[in-house]
């Protein structure tokens, strides 16, 4: 059978039928091609997303009370990737009764080799990092100043866990840091087999 053109006849109601009928063909494929965001992939782009935010520049601090060495690896492992600025300073905490630049020997000496430690797994991460020693009569205050100066992003401090907290594993200096920082704040308590945050060749017993 042959149909001739005056046998077609196209209503206004049949176009926008077959437009409709179009649209959601097209959708259908386009929803198909561009599934929604599943829960865990947009909580991973959050979280991508703060980490970009949080690390800008990095703080490691050490003291007396903070062991931080255990978290070098990890803080030059964020830098390197965030290509963040990496700060690595030794506070020295002056009594009141000596002079605020008052010499003290082997205070300084255990700040370079701390540095030093600092600069080796930096060293090995291929990071670039500044080092410095501060005398200050507050361990707290010199770390809030210098943060703020440095416009630190992140503040690290490494704990540990001894007998005069009464078994806590964060002393009194790291917990002041914590609640009047203006930047974040990362904690790191070494446990008793850690080896995460320590690079494989540094760690106690690793084969050189």
């Amino acid at each position: 059978m042959i149909y001739s053109n005056a046998d077609i006849h196209v209503t206004l109601a049949g176009v926008v039928i077959a437009i409709v009928i179009l649209i959601a063909i097209v959708a259908t494929l386009w929803w198909m091609l561009h599934p929604p965001a599943s829960f865990v992939q947009r909580l991973a782009k959050e979280a991508e997303a703060d980490l970009e935010r949080m690390v800008g520049s990095i703080v490691v601090v050490f003291s007396q009370d903070i062991l931080s060495g255990h978290m070098m690896a990890l803080a030059a492992k964020l830098a390197r990737g965030e290509k963040s600025e990496l700060l690595a300073v030794y506070v020295i905490e002056v009594p009141y009764t000596l002079p605020p630049d008052a010499e003290m020997p082997v205070e300084e000496r255990t700040a370079l080799d701390a540095l030093g430690a600092a600069e080796t797994i930096a060293s090995n991460t291929d990071v670039s990092l500044r080092t410095d020693i501060i005398k200050a009569r507050s361990t707290k205050q010199a770390v809030l100043d210098l943060a703020k100066r440095e416009k630190a992003n992140l503040i690290i401090l490494g704990s540990f866990r001894e007998g005069k907290y009464t078994g806590a594993p964060l002393g009194r200096t790291i917990e002041e840091i914590a609640a009047d920082a203006k930047c974040d704040v990362l904690i790191g308590v070494e446990g008793k087999h850690g080896t995460l945050l320590v690079e494989e060749t540094s760690a106690p017993g690793a084969p050189l």
